[in-house]
């Protein structure tokens, strides 16, 4: 982890043997804790020395001016960032009057561990004063997946060879004071002191703190309350300001002798109650939390995550840092969205500020599909959240002349939050991945409520954005000019592949989903003549390709680009975007993450076998992988081509991305989308899992280095095992009735609790793809077979 060797290979737990200041921000990232409401970076409980203080809410942020050199029509004129919420997690400590502080005295030892089973964030240390006295701490940490208001911390200090007088300071804190931005256009805007003081309280270890955004008018409320547990004499003291709020806590330790603190934390926030229903609301939350108390808070944390990783585990043999990396993987990601409940999950998570706390189109791509098979209800609410910024989506399209809905490129609560739109009003893929979104999650739960009250009108209007936006030529064929695909490094192009692809799939579901659903196509208008054209576009869809070269291209004319000049690019110039002008990247073949390859993914049956490994054989050599997204994708593409070794390279950099923090920002958080993107390459690459409408198929090969792979799936009500060896695969439905699924092309039922197996058919051999030097995998292990 974070190339420290001080960081263990386990397969349940993330642990950290000693304190290292030089990667504490990335440590705070990989050891937050979240339930997609509530989030809790790393940060050490006593609050210094930290890299980024973190506490936030799901869509609690602030809206500052978006600055331009020169004014245009349909500019976003205000941005949103996340902002630091109320700080509950601190617990400071003072022994015989010295801050319990690790940069001075005598650190003997320090040990924290991230459990995924349990859910739990502990920590172990003895420290030595500059004073002489020692003394031993412990703490438990949790954000509650069952309370989605509480986090709580179980903070113990023990005096250690001899008596010290102790102090504990718990206490919540507004506005603290945050690092300044490094320049790296990845991090976020920090606004200064953005929380206005309403109300502040302390009374018998009952704290609260209410605040106000100051632009976007948002109430934030805290509430903490604590059960203290010492030797005769113990004090407590209780004190309340603007924008603190303490509860002091005084005893003196004989040799042994321990102090425990609990302390229960809850959070609300709205954009329209008043500020004493806001404080009622956290109230409520730390009674219904303080009824169950620690014990219960940390069983129920338990039986969440006992439920989770019986229908989401995936098991790997051969590989135990894939192993450690994939389950720390899944449990981030559903900390991301399992109580996100329609509100946006951002691209970090709750893990940072990074990206400014945004969601982009890698939550519908990267995130829900992993979601859909593991925890549905996650998924249901977060395109519940999409349909609930319809009105600011419709809004924006009328703005760029379109019909239909317009989704932004990057936001938190629903408004476009790009001031640079090549890359962020020009893509407009983002619409046909919430469609993709709603179409998998049906098909996936057969959750007709759901498609009909939002499913449908999603289609709908994003199919109304895509026939607009297009037109017929003169020939009859369907074109979309002018948008950027996911390659952020060639912008506003004419056809772009996947963008072609992605809409007139698109277009067909939301064809089919009028017929399916007559009424609700009544109240949107949807007529036949209406419908009708929505199949005609798809149809007609153009999709370049290069005859002379046999491939398909990345948009209209790639292929004629002059090629990037790798030779003279230097190892520490990427990514290019921080050290080349986009201009020059927009005219090159140059590709900053996979975009026909990850077409050939979400699009398969478009693709015939020989055109997937040409197209992945001519763009390998392009890409650049300076984004976080590109690994995974590679990884199902180049499996699917045969190219196993080469899959388990870019598995093992999409798995790694933060936990050895490959593209040097995981201090500003975790990168959700390409930790679900290690399930991706391990379930949908070397499982071969592909789910297009009725159609559920796997085509399984594994790569020399693993020996085994096995996970589970929730399908249609069914639980579907899948377990893969180096030459047969086994599927087992687990509970429901029976299902039919494809291995390698064959039909297969499976009948409940009858494993079926069958053997896997040996991979062809092809010349191994080139990579840009300097930009091979991190990972060298593979070996092509």
């Amino acid at each position: 982890m974070i190339r420290h060797t001080s960081y263990a290979v386990e397969p349940w737990s993330l642990r950290e043997r000693g304190l290292h200041l030089d990667v504490l921000p990335q440590s705070e990232s990989v050891f937050a804790l979240s339930n997609g409401h509530v989030g809790w970076r790393g940060n050490l409980d006593e609050g210094e020395p930290h890299g980024l203080p973190g506490s936030y809410l799901g869509g609690v942020h602030e809206i500052h001016p978006l600055p331009y050199a020169e004014a245009g029509y349909g500019y976003p004129e205000s941005g949103q960032t996340i902002i630091n919420i109320t700080n509950g997690k601190i617990i400071r400590l003072l022994v015989d009057d010295e801050p319990f502080d690790l940069r001075y005295g005598r650190l003997r030892s320090h040990e924290r561990v991230l459990d995924l089973r349990a859910g739990l964030l502990t920590r172990t240390c003895e420290w030595t004063s500059p004073a002489g006295s020692t003394v031993r701490v412990r703490s438990t940490r949790l954000v509650s997946f069952t309370q989605r208001a509480i986090a709580a911390v179980d903070y113990e200090v023990e005096a250690v060879g001899g008596p010290a007088r102790v102090v504990v300071q718990s206490e919540l804190v507004a506005n603290e004071q945050l690092p300044s931005r490094d320049g790296d256009p990845r991090a976020a805007v920090v606004l200064d002191s953005p929380l206005e003081a309403e109300e502040h309280f302390a009374k018998n270890g009952r704290l609260r703190l209410v605040h106000r955004t100051r632009r976007s008018g948002l109430r934030v409320g805290a509430a903490a309350d604590h059960v203290v547990e010492g030797p005769e004499p113990t004090t407590t003291e209780s004190e309340a300001t603007g924008d603190l709020a303490r509860l002091t806590v005084a005893s003196v330790l004989a040799p042994g002798e321990r102090l425990r603190v609990r302390k229960f934390v809850s959070h609300g926030w709205s954009g329209t109650r008043s500020l004493p229903a806001v404080s009622d609301q956290v109230d409520a939350a730390l009674a219904a939390a303080s009824s169950v108390g620690w014990s219960g808070l940390v069983a129920e944390q338990r039986a969440y995550l006992d439920a989770f990783w019986a229908r989401a585990d995936v098991e790997v043999d051969g590989d135990e840092q894939i192993q450690q990396a994939v389950r720390f993987a899944l449990f981030h990601v559903l900390q991301a969205g399992a109580r996100a409940e329609q509100r946006a999950i951002p691209a970090k998570g709750l893990t940072g500020s990074g990206y400014d706390g945004h969601a982009f189109w890698d939550t519908e791509m990267f995130v829900l599909p992993l979601l859909t098979y593991t925890s549905p209800g996650a998924v249901s609410e977060a395109l519940r959240w999409r349909h609930n910024t319809l009105p600011a989506a419709r809004e924006r399209a009328v703005q760029l002349g379109l019909s239909g809905a317009a989704f932004p490129w990057r936001t938190i609560e629903g408004s476009e939050g790009s001031a640079y739109w090549p890359a962020g009003t020009a893509a407009f893929h983002v619409n046909a991945g919430i469609a993709d979104a709603v179409v998998r999650y049906t098909a996936a739960t057969g959750d007709t409520r759901f498609e009909r009250d939002a499913g449908v009108e999603l289609l709908v209007e994003t199919a109304r954005l895509w026939r607009s936006l297009g037109h017929h030529d003169h020939h009859g064929a369907f074109h979309i000019d002018g948008v950027t695909g996911p390659d952020e490094y060639s912008a506003v192009a004419d056809d772009n592949t996947y963008t072609n692809l992605m809409a007139r799939a698109n277009l067909l579901a939301a064809a089919d989903a009028v017929e399916r659903y007559p009424r609700r196509a009544q109240e949107l208008g949807v007529d036949d003549e209406e419908s009708a054209a929505w199949r005609d576009a798809a149809e007609a869809m153009h999709v370049p390709y290069n005859h002379e070269l046999g491939v398909h291209e990345q948009h209209a004319g790639f292929t004629r680009y002059q090629r990037w000049d790798f030779a003279a690019t230097r190892p520490d110039q990427y990514p290019l975007m921080l050290h080349f002008p986009y201009f020059d990247l927009y005219r090159k073949q140059v590709i900053k993450q996979a975009d026909l390859v990850l077409a050939m993914y979400t699009c398969a049956p478009f693709f015939d076998a020989e055109h997937k490994a040409r197209n992945f054989a001519y763009y390998e050599p392009l890409t650049v992988r300076d984004s976080s997204l590109s690994a995974c994708c590679q990884a199902v593409l180049a499996a699917e081509a045969g190219h196993l070794g080469l899959a388990y390279d870019y598995l093992h950099d999409a798995a790694l991305m933060d936990l050895e923090d490959l593209e040097h920002n995981t201090r500003d958080g975790l990168h959700i989308a390409s930790l679900a993107g290690t399930w991706m390459a391990l379930v949908a690459g070397f499982g071969g899992l592909r789910h297009h409408g009725a159609q559920i198929a796997f085509a399984p090969r594994l790569p020399e280095r693993l020996g085994r792979l096995a996970f589970t799936l929730e399908l249609l009500g069914r639980r579907l095992r899948v377990d893969i060896g180096r030459t047969a695969a086994t599927y087992t439905v687990v509970a429901g009735e029976p299902l039919t699924i494809r291995h390698h092309g064959e039909p297969l039922t499976l009948d409940p609790d009858k494993p079926a197996g069958r053997g896997i058919p040996p991979v062809s051999p092809r010349p191994a793809p080139e990579q840009p030097p300097h930009r091979r995998p991190n990972h060298q292990g593979g070996t092509e077979g």
